[in-house]
Order: structure tokens, then sequence, then C-alpha cells
């Protein structure tokens, strides 16, 4: 099966292992999993970096299970492990402490169940390598007892895990909420050197797949072809969506009976916080020279000369601002602990970060009191008509008001 028709990271349950090291974390996802997903050994701290594997897990559906370094690591490469273990928290949908059950539960466990109770993560505690107990405790809760050298209670710890997982799971409509059926969707696809060859962007195949979820129909074309789609269709389309690069090209061209918004701004209500991005464009305004801005992306793809998260949006804010503010760039996992020396934080869709990690960025950014918003807002309200890209929205665009 291709790689592009498979469900994408973002998209999947992310279920994490943690514990210390040599309680067994691999051997159990090696047995969870059905796989040698990860290297086994009697040596401490084999897993030195995050594993991930995607999988079905029914009848929960696709996840993504992660393998973490021990929480117990030393030394100064040990911190380092410990740390993005501690960073697979902000994007975990379900954790599963691995102990030891011939071993007194450990400091170190107690503090990182604390640590995801208090992030209010759901969690599972597995007590592996109970085949060297006398007498195996019955599962209680949320607690089993497992072994993952003779396959004790996997299928269990499976079910189990399903069952959490998937009453932790969310119906979050991209556009299909705003259709009816029989309904006619415009898409606007540029085709540039940033396009990817051979295939559409994530935010763009999901929309597709939105609106045909919505019993609706979609037509795509290119900006340049927009005009002659919109002539040949019998009755007006009820929404146009388009890449927001085009915003101001696109919005000339649609007539304002049309509702209009972008990619980006349905992936910005779909799993991030819109209001919170609407109010964060505002900042624009205060921009000054030697200001911080932190242009944030949630993939690691390819730099192309005229990229949109390094080239574009920061040439159009200087361009708005009059002001030579300085950007600084991060992308996929990676995203700072502390924010108080930016002025203003620009993020991208999202597409490729599960709803755990995005949320978690912009939960940072609300409690710092940085301003936060998204690239299709930002550039529509560089253009002048993020009120209009937000009729589609009608609680949202009060905001402006």
């Amino acid at each position: 099966m291709s790689n592009f028709n498979q469900t994408p990271s973002g998209e999947r349950i992310h279920i994490a292992f943690f514990g210390l090291r040599n309680a067994g974390k691999s051997s159990l996802v090696n047995a969870f999993t059905g796989q040698e997903l990860s290297i086994v050994s009697d040596v401490l701290g084999t897993t030195t970096d995050p594993v991930s594997k995607a999988m079905e897990l029914l009848p929960l559906g696709p996840v993504q299970i992660i393998d973490t370094p021990g929480i117990d690591d030393e030394g100064a490469l040990g911190e380092l492990r410990v740390q993005k273990t501690r960073n697979i928290l902000r994007k975990a949908d379900l954790a599963i402490l691995v102990r030891d059950a011939s071993l007194p539960e450990q400091p170190a466990e107690q503090e990182l169940l604390a640590l995801i109770q208090a992030k209010e993560i759901p969690y599972i505690i597995a007590n592996n390598k109970a085949d060297l107990l006398r007498e195996i405790p019955p599962a209680e809760g949320n607690t089993l007892w497992v072994s993952a050298l003779h396959g004790l209670h996997i299928h269990e710890l499976k079910e189990l895990a399903a069952k959490i997982a998937s009453a932790e799971k969310k119906d979050r409509p991209l556009i299909r909420d705003l259709l009816s059926p029989q309904d006619t969707v415009v898409l606007v696809v540029p085709i540039d050197e940033a396009a990817p060859k051979g295939r559409l962007i994530l935010p763009q195949q999901q929309t597709i797949r939105d609106i045909l979820e919505a019993e609706a129909s979609a037509v795509v074309c290119k900006d340049t072809h927009l005009e002659a789609t919109l002539r040949s269709l019998s009755a007006p389309p009820k929404l146009v969506v388009t890449d927001s690069q085009v915003f101001g090209k696109v919005s000339k061209i649609v007539p304002p009976s049309i509702p209009l918004t972008s990619f980006s701004i349905l992936m910005a209500r779909m799993k991030g916080d819109l209001p919170l991005a609407v109010a964060g464009a505002k900042a624009l305004d205060t921009i000054r020279s030697g200001d911080k801005i932190l242009i944030a992306e949630g993939c690691t793809h390819h730099r192309q000369c005229n990229d949109i998260g390094s080239v574009k949006i920061p040439n159009w804010i200087k361009d708005y601002t009059k002001a030579q503010p300085e950007f600084i760039f991060c992308s996929g996992q990676s995203f700072p602990e502390n924010l108080k020396d930016f002025r203003l934080v620009v993020h991208c869709g999202g597409c490729m970060l599960n709803d755990k990690e995005m949320q978690y960025r912009l939960k940072q950014c609300k409690e710092e009191g940085i301003p936060v918003t998204n690239y299709g807002i930002l550039i529509a309200y560089l253009n002048g008509i993020l009120p209009r890209t937000l009729e589609p929205f009608p609680q949202i665009a009060e905001i402006l008001k």
C-alpha cells in the first residue's frame, strides 16, 4: 500500500510506553505490536531515542505506538534522553507505564505517574515480568500484570488500551459539518515550485475526503483556472476553499456572495483554537523592529527557494508592518520550551501533529501570554479579508467586532 494512502501520524491515536531502564518496555512494545520494533537487551539504556510504529489496533483503528528511553537514564546524554521522553507526553493520547513487577515501585516511577496524572493523560500501569512472581494478581482497574516474554495478558492489555483510547477519541469534522448532501465545494490548489510532485498536500487530501463524507462534491482547480471553473458551474458553489498563499488573488475572483475560506483556517478550526488564532493575528499591528517572531511548522519538508514559512510569510510581515522583526524558525517535533522572548508565534495548520501536541503548543502560548496565529489567518489578515474568510463560522466572526 502506498504511504500516501495511509492514515497520517497526526490523525492516529498516539500510545506511548514509559518506564525505567530494563523494565521491559521494548519487549512489551514488541509483544504489543507483534513485531520486532525495538531492540531488546539486558544492557541498561538500550533504547536511546523514541521509536514509533504505525499499526491498526482493533476495534480502535489506526494508532501510533511509541517506545521511549528509560526515565531513569543517567549522565549528560541520559538527561537529554529523559527530556525526549518527557516531550513525548505532549502528544500521548494514552500512556502505558511499564513497571518491573518483581521490584518495589521506584521514586522515578511515582514521579512520572504524578506527571501523567497532572497532565490528565489517560494511562495504564502494566506490571511486566509477572512470570517472576509466585502468584499473579488479577487485573484491577487500569492496572494489569503482564509478561512480554511469555505473552501473558498481552491481549488483555491491547483490549484495555483500545477501550480507554476509544473513550478519548473525538469526531472532529474538517468541513463536512458546513455542508449538506449535493452541495458543491470548489477547492483552489496552486501548482507551483513548492507543490509536491505527483500528489496533493495532506490538508487538501483530507478536505476532499471530508467533503465526500458529507455526500457533497469537490471541484478542484488551479488558481489560474478559477474564473473559468466558477463560470462552468450551473449553480454557485456552497463554499470556496483556497490555499492561503493565493488568498489575495482568489478573493478578487470569488464574488462576495460566495463564502470563502482556506485549508489552513479549516485546520485551525479542526485541531487548533480558531478564536485564539484570530485574536492573535491582531498582534501584527504592534510589531516593531527587533521583535522576535517564531514561525513554527509541524513537518520537516525540504524548504524551497520561495518557501511559505521561511520566505513568503516573513516578507509579507515586513511589508505590512514596515518593520524589521527577527524571525526564528522551528519545525517537526521541536518547539521552544520558553516563549517569553517572542512577540508573536505564527504556526502552520498542524496537519502532521496530533491534537495533543497542537493543543500543548497553543496552551503554552496562552499561559505565557504570547499571541499565536495560523498561516491562513495571518495571510487573510494581511490581505484585509479576514472577516470575509470567517463568514462560514459566524460565531468566530464575532471576535473581530
